[in-house]
């Protein structure tokens, strides 16, 4: 009997040994092929694996990809592995009396998870089901906006009092709304949405982003306002606070210009939302007449002012891009103590040119007065008061 029980209790022994050293070959093989797909990813980087671009944007790089696909590998590894233990234990507990229950003990615990997953799984394919035609919804409400976003933007579909440059600002404003509601309607049906541990988190990241993003919101909320005022568009040349350029960017949260020196200022919408600004290009549109340049000098009162008007006349339409017609006017501003002032004005369309146009204006102002012999050169004038005169005589001295 003893022999026998002997006999048994060696054979679940060479068994369990056997289990163990299986589970121990199978790990190694899995390791030798872990580390060789490795090595095959790494020989084939930048051949097989290209980049991760959107729209002409590189998000990862090649040499990033193989890093996180082989980290990935390592991490399936490690979890294989100890899955192989975990499955080890109770298998070689379940071969002896003693430890029997303990083995029914660690498979419950890892029975008993999967069982729950999987009925939980099953539970959740009604909610699934749902969620999936939200989205489905959501999606193609979103292609059709963006259709029509479009051809309002191309002017093919035309609606009164809506003018094109909205269109894309619009469509992105209903479709962060769309978003918006199809996440609240979502919200019911995610697993755990009803558990308090679930409510919390959602109600700390509302106070964090709230809490963060008070400027980022009135920046937003300003380039909402700027959209639908339409002060400017892209390609305008403005002028704001003192500085002038070109409008290379309008987003939702700031505004870009690019000065004639090839300098970048970017304003905030708040800030852009409270300043004043000058538009230049609504001067040179069709309907107009075009933008009017001036320059003012002054000149002494004996010159006759129609001498002065010619020559500042004959000086606009020698300047390139100044429009004939409309024809270049002259201002007389103001009549000084001594000298007067003129101001001369003429048109061009030529916005993107105003500094090369001024500069040449100026140019033929010179020679234009120094071909009739005038100088430019304003009079300066001194008063010298006379010396102090004393206030008391003294008398003649008497003989």
């Amino acid at each position: 009997m003893e022999n026998s029980a002997l006999m048994g209790f060696a054979e679940k022994f060479g068994i369990a040994a056997g289990i163990v050293a299986g589970q121990i070959i199978l790990i190694i093989v899995i390791w030798l092929i872990f580390k060789r797909i490795a090595r095959k990813i790494k020989a084939g980087d930048g051949t097989k694996i290209k980049p991760l671009t959107i729209k002409n944007i590189r998000l990862l790089s090649t040499k990033q990809i193989t890093s996180t696909i082989i980290l990935l590998l390592r991490l399936l590894k490690y979890v294989i592995t100890a899955f192989q233990l975990f499955i080890t234990v109770p298998i070689v507990f379940s071969l002896f009396p003693s430890t029997e229950e303990l083995a029914s003990t660690i498979f419950g615990y890892i029975l008993t998870p999967l069982k729950n997953i999987g009925i939980g799984i099953v539970k959740y394919i009604p909610n699934l089901i749902t969620i999936i035609i939200i989205l489905f919804i959501n999606k193609y409400i979103l292609k059709a906006l963006k259709f029509f976003s479009g051809q309002i933007a191309r002017e093919r579909l035309k609606i009164p009092g809506f003018y094109p440059d909205w269109a894309q600002p619009t469509f992105n404003i209903l479709r962060v709304l769309i978003y918006a509601f199809t996440v609240a309607v979502i919200y019911p049906y995610l697993p755990g949405s009803e558990s308090r541990v679930f409510q919390g988190v959602s109600v700390f990241v509302g106070i964090i982003f709230s809490l963060g993003s008070s400027s980022a919101i009135g920046n937003l909320v300003a380039g909402l306002v700027i959209t639908y005022m339409r002060p400017f568009k892209i390609g305008d040349r403005i002028s704001i606070q003192g500085n002038t350029g070109f409008v290379v960017e309008k987003s939702i949260m700031v505004l870009r210009i690019k000065t004639s020196k090839n300098e970048y200022i970017t304003y905030p919408n708040l800030q852009i939302l409270s300043a004043s600004i000058i538009n230049y290009n609504t001067s040179s549109d069709e309907d107009e007449e075009g933008l009017i340049l001036h320059a003012e000098i002054t000149f002494g009162y004996s010159t006759p002012w129609r001498v002065i008007h010619e020559i500042l006349i004959e000086a606009a339409l020698k300047t390139e891009h100044v429009l004939k017609k409309p024809k270049p006017f002259v201002l007389q501003t103001a009549l000084d103590d001594f000298y007067a002032r003129y101001q001369i004005n003429c048109y061009t369309k030529q916005i993107e040119n105003m500094p090369a146009i001024y500069s040449e204006l100026y140019q033929n102002l010179q020679d234009g007065f120094a071909a009739k012999g005038l100088d430019m050169t304003a009079p300066a004038y001194q008063i010298r008061l006379p010396a102090e005169i004393p206030t008391k005589r003294t008398k003649p001295k008497e003989d």
